[in-house]
């Protein structure tokens, strides 16, 4: 449905050792989400998913010593909105509008996450994050995407296969 563009778009990819429902369920349960969603040692301590196109998506992260991205600030908010929601399959969420479909100030992605069985109740999980223009992808390459969605998935996994 979607042609990956390499000068904007970054793409994800990784083998969870658990069915795709129960990645699905880590990805919609706000309590679950919360576990798994950055990396350690920082932490989700807010998360509200309204499962519906125009729904909140919406987390709040913190650093382990209370300090956020910049060190100059103790929590980072992100705001978005589903576009699509395809129940145990697909999500399509956006920072580029708020719940209600309300446009935000500030649009830094937008992602695709499918969940597709991979045999033996493995699931091959996938994103693919858009962003506006190559200079965004690159920054948020420098941001250490690679590093902090990997380490993501690995506690996905982990959290995962405790629930099977």
């Amino acid at each position: 449905m979607y042609d990956f563009n390499p000068e904007k778009d970054i793409e994800f990819t990784r083998i969870i050792q658990a069915r795709p429902d129960t990645v699905w369920r880590c990805w919609t349960e706000p309590e679950l989400l919360m576990q798994w969603f950055c990396p350690l040692p920082w932490k989700v301590t807010r998360a509200t998913l309204d499962l519906r196109p125009g729904g909140r998506f919406y987390t709040r992260f913190e650093g382990p010593n209370g300090e956020g991205p910049d060190n100059d600030i103790c929590q980072m908010d992100n705001e978005g909105c589903y576009l699509d929601v395809e129940p145990g399959k697909r999500l399509v969420f956006t920072d580029a509008l708020s719940e209600g479909w309300r446009p935000n100030a500030k649009t830094f992605m937008t992602a695709i996450v499918t969940f597709t069985p991979n045999g033996d109740g493995a699931t091959e999980y996938r994103a693919l994050v858009l962003h506006s223009d190559a200079a965004m992808r690159a920054k948020h390459i420098e941001m250490g995407f690679h590093d902090g969605w990997g380490a993501a998935a690995d506690q996905l996994n982990a959290l995962a296969q405790s629930l099977q």
